[in-house]
């Protein structure tokens, strides 16, 4: 089996049929499964996923009773997989015919390729992407590139920090090696933990604008900002940053981070969702040991470097994403 993709649900009758349908009409030349877990719907979710499945012979449905949240979801997925490549696909995505065929062909090129990303366009409005990778400047903010801006900015095949989870593909050999989701930050963030870890392990994060996909965005968890996603950005902050950077990094870095952790604070407080951030953050400072910092190891010195780099480049990148938005520049 060459790839497996892997679709968590909740409450998705909307918009479940329609994603499974594009991820059942790909034109892949090589076998292909797909793997849906629906994390305890109370819609009309597993009775559409399971019409779905009667017209694809590889299907595999999961159904928790409860919520058990994006990152334990995806790693049922991982687990019942039998392929090369775990491809995770959000239930609110649809894609092109060629996006599997894309994002496989791109990892194929390069045993060091840990994961590859395509470029999220917006659903309703398709002349703007959604996500074209994420990155996370030195003040320790997790940003989607590209997001509200012309998706023909974004037609470069390049190496990027991290790929946005909701459709990426991972190598499942690495994943082994450096681990799966982490299910502690439940859901947000985890993404950009799974590809920093690659990225300090030494391996490489592709995004390859010719895999397209559109994606309505937080159809699921209702809204670009609400409590649960206040609670978990406060929470996620910190686990991601204690996480991945070695302690030299974490003590030249402290000062841009606490810099850049007072606008986030008053952002939130600005739009009613303060307390259940700050909520977050102490949840965040409590779980920091319940978390496996990912290990020190000289010879991976000069993939820390490159991260140091790439942070402070990105400083750079959403310096120049604010001026757009603000002048409209899309």
């Amino acid at each position: 089996m060459k790839a497996s993709i892997i679709i968590p649900n909740l409450n998705g009758e909307g918009w479940i049929e329609d994603s499974i349908r594009s991820c059942i009409n790909q034109q892949f030349n090589a076998e292909y499964e797909i793997i849906v877990i629906d994390n305890g719907s109370k819609d009309r979710s597993v009775e559409i996923i399971k019409e779905c499945a009667k017209d694809f012979e590889n299907f595999v449905l999961i159904c928790n009773d409860t919520n058990t949240g994006f990152d334990h979801a995806v790693n049922q997925g991982i687990e019942a997989s039998k392929a090369e490549y775990a491809v995770m696909f959000n239930n609110d995505a649809f894609a092109e015919p060629d996006w599997l065929q894309v994002l496989v062909d791109t990892a194929d090129s390069d045993k060091k390729i840990f994961s590859v990303g395509g470029l999220m366009v917006q659903h309703f409005n398709r002349h703007l992407a959604d996500d074209a990778s994420d990155y996370v400047p030195l003040f320790g903010w997790t940003c989607k590139r590209g997001d509200g801006l012309r998706r023909d900015r974004y037609n470069k095949i390049e190496r990027v920090f991290s790929n946005c989870g909701g459709a990426a593909l991972y190598r499942r050999s690495i994943l082994d090696e450096i681990g799966w989701f982490d299910e502690a930050f439940f859901a947000y963030g985890e993404d950009v933990d799974l590809g920093w870890r690659g990225n300090n392990a030494g391996y490489k994060n592709i995004y390859n604008p010719n895999a397209v996909c559109y994606h309505i965005c937080s159809a699921t968890t209702g809204g670009r900002y609400n409590d649960f996603k206040a609670e978990k950005s406060g929470q996620n902050t910190l686990l991601l940053l204690y996480k991945n950077q070695p302690l030299l990094m974490l003590i030249i870095n402290f000062p841009f981070q606490f810099i850049g952790y007072l606008p986030k604070v008053a952002m939130y407080y600005a739009r009613g969702f303060g307390k259940p951030f700050m909520k977050g953050t102490v949840k965040g400072i409590k779980m920091r040991k319940e978390v496996d910092k990912y290990p020190f190891k000289l010879k991976n010195l000069g993939s820390y470097l490159w991260v140091e780099w790439t942070m402070f480049k990105h400083c750079f990148t959403y310096i120049n994403y604010r001026v757009r938005r603000f002048f409209g520049w899309v």
